[in-house]
C-alpha cells in the first residue's frame, strides 16, 4: 500500500532544478509533492506524481531515477496531529530516515510522508492505531 517516490541526484546550479520541474510539465504530470535536501555540489529531489512511468522517461536525459516506496499518511490539518502519528512509529521502533509534508484542496486535510526502515511495519502498525495511510491510488483520489 506504500506510495512510490522518485529520486534524483542533481547538480546544485543554477536552473537545475527548474529544468527538471519543466520536463516533467511538459511530459503532463503534476507533481503532487516536492523535497530536496542539499548539499554544496548536489540535490536530491524527491518528488509523489501523478504518473510515475511518464516521469521516469521525462527525466531520463536529466538523471537516473530510484524508485522508493514510502509511507504517506492523511491527518487532520491541526496542532497535535503529526506527534500522535510519530509517538505511535516510536512506541513500535520504527526509525524514520526523513519525513516531508504537504497540504491539498480538501479542506482540514495535511499529508506526511514518511520514509522509514520498515514500511510493512510501519503500515501495520499505523493500521491498528486507527491511521490511514495511503496508497497511490488513494493519493489520486484524494488530490484530484
Amino acid at each position: 500500500m506504500a506510495i512510490t517516490q522518485l529520486s534524483a541526484f542533481l547538480e546544485n546550479t543554477p536552473g537545475t532544478l527548474s529544468a527538471v520541474v519543466d520536463a516533467i510539465t511538459e511530459a503532463g504530470v503534476n507533481i503532487r509533492a516536492l523535497s530536496v535536501a542539499d548539499t554544496k555540489d548536489f540535490g536530491i529531489l524527491r518528488v509523489i506524481v501523478s504518473d510515475i512511468e511518464k516521469t521516469k522517461e521525462a527525466l531520463d536525459d536529466h538523471t537516473a531515477i530510484i524508485e522508493t516506496p514510502v509511507v504517506v499518511v492523511k491527518m487532520n490539518d491541526q496542532a497535535g496531529s503529526l506527534k500522535t502519528i510519530l509517538e505511535v512509529l516510536r512506541e513500535a521502533g520504527v526509525n524514520i530516515e526523513y519525513v516531508y509534508a504537504f497540504t491539498a484542496a480538501i479542506h482540514g486535510s495535511a499529508y506526511v510522508v514518511f520514509r522509514v526502515d520498515d514500511v510493512d511495519g510501519a503500515e501495520a502498525i499505523l493500521s491498528q492505531k486507527g491511521i490511514k495511510t495511503l496508497s497511490n491510488e488513494d493519493l489520486s483520489d484524494f488530490l484530484n
